[in-house]
């Protein structure tokens, strides 16, 4: 069974990987991924706010996860982003995937952190030392998605 959740409190990462194995004597593989706030301005960051449309973003996060099932043979699916204010090095998305084999869970795991990165709809903005402002997002997102079209 998948987990999508967006919600403001932080995550643990051992909970939530023992939750997604969930006893399941099949799964072979089990990859995550974990963001997190970082200072890409040299420790001027202060903190950044995430923003999301309730509802649109959880059906946007169930979409994505769809389609990594279309592509892939996997047990489990978990997808947790927070939103709020967030400091320097909090975490902010988990995503987890089960399978039998690894490669499968590698290339989902890869496949949804790259698709929440473009599609989902998440708005970030900024606190600096000096200013705040909305994050854009980075070419390097959409070319990372790109080698999943086929």
């Amino acid at each position: 069974m998948d987990k999508i959740i967006v919600q403001t409190d932080d995550f643990d990462l051992t909970t939530e990987v023992n939750l997604a194995r969930a006893n399941n004597s099949s799964v072979g593989a089990i990859v995550s991924f974990v963001g997190t706030v970082r200072d890409l301005r040299s420790k001027s960051l202060s903190s950044m706010t995430l923003e999301h449309y309730p509802g649109m973003t959880e059906k946007s996060l169930e979409l994505i996860a769809t389609k990594a099932r279309e592509k892939w043979e996997l047990q489990n699916i978990t997808i947790i982003h927070r939103i709020g204010t967030l400091n320097v090095n909090d975490q902010i998305v988990l995503v987890i995937t089960t399978s039998k084999h690894r490669q499968e869970a590698f290339d989902s795991c890869n496949f949804i952190i790259d698709y929440l990165k473009t599609d989902a709809p998440f708005w970030k903005k900024e606190l600096t030392e000096n200013n705040e402002g909305w994050v854009e997002a980075r070419v390097s997102d959409k070319k990372q998605k790109k080698r999943w079209k086929s």
